[in-house]
């Protein structure tokens, strides 16, 4: 069944020329939605991949940079207030030890709660690399890796892809990252959990369900024929990539945000906001190297 939505891709909000801040003609509109004049609905801010770490960079990823550029993320959220923000995983990256992870993961999140009282974190494999996901979620005060809630007319689905072929979850680095797995009981789950609502439905997920390449779910197939059979499934924002990406498959969005870890400079980050209106658009605002997004809701 066909979710409904047909898609337009904006360009990126804004970028700097002659150190200026510019607002692009293709996303005028975007950029006043942002200002106070969304719809009726609910408004979600997103980010991915931030991969905090006290360490020095190693390639494309700056890692002590996170917080820097994540104080420009927190600054956008706190004026255009969301409901809550979600992290498509990958929040810390991976340490030798519990403790330095620890730290890692106390450091970003600490900057994190102040942001907004609600916070949503999808599990990435660097967020369990050391950690296992109990440890990780006790940091963070999160009981569940997946579960669903309901905001402003919508369903939100978390999903957690951290387990092996086998079955187990990841953690203490018991796992090849390239093995991710939603397993039979979180897909019964899901199907169970979208079978009761009659909402539309958004999920949040860390590694791809849309491309079959080392950076998706093995059983990619399977989750999406469960989302696809449901009829009333929008989008999945997902992440660990790197990179922004759209593909629309059996009636569902499936979008890729860029990662805040990638390159130097604030001109390198990458962060979102989710507009979701009571008219059925979902309209993604993204900053910096962050693509947006507009998602119609067709009669």
């Amino acid at each position: 069944m066909s979710s409904g939505f047909q898609t337009t891709q904006l360009g990126r909000r804004a970028y700097l020329r002659g150190g200026t801040l510019v607002l692009t003609a293709a996303t005028l509109a975007t950029a006043d939605l942002v200002a106070g004049s969304a719809p009726e609905g609910v408004r979600v801010g997103l980010m991915t991949d931030l991969h905090y770490a006290d360490k020095p960079p190693a390639g494309s990823r700056h890692y002590r940079e996170t917080l820097t550029k994540f104080a420009e993320a927190a600054a956008q959220f706190k004026r255009d207030a969301p409901a809550f923000v979600v992290e498509l995983g990958d929040l810390i990256d991976a340490a030798d030890s519990v403790d330095v992870e620890l730290q890692y993961l106390e450091t970003i999140n600490s900057a994190f709660a102040k942001v907004c009282d609600e916070r949503h974190y999808v599990l990435g494999n660097h967020c369990v690399d050391t950690l296992t996901k109990t440890e990780f979620l006790e940091a963070v005060g999160q009981p569940k890796s997946y579960y669903s809630f309901d905001r402003g007319g919508v369903h939100f689905v978390v999903l957690d892809a951290c387990f092996r072929s086998d079955g187990e979850p990841y953690g203490r680095k018991n796992f090849e990252w390239t093995d991710a797995n939603i397993p039979a009981t979180e897909l019964e789950w899901l199907a169970k959990d979208l079978a009761g609502t009659t909402m539309p439905v958004v999920v949040f997920a860390h590694q791809r369900l849309d491309v079959t390449t080392h950076h998706s779910v093995k059983n990619h197939a399977a989750v999406r024929a469960v989302l696809e059979a449901a009829g009333n499934v929008a989008a999945v924002f997902q992440g660990h990539s790197h990179q922004n990406e759209l593909q629309d498959i059996g009636g569902i969005h499936y979008c890729t945000l860029a990662a805040m870890v990638e390159g130097s400079g604030q001109a390198s980050n990458s962060y979102a906001l989710l507009d979701i209106g009571s008219n059925g658009t979902i309209e993604l605002t993204g900053f910096r190297r962050q693509e947006s997004r507009h998602f119609a809701r067709s009669e």
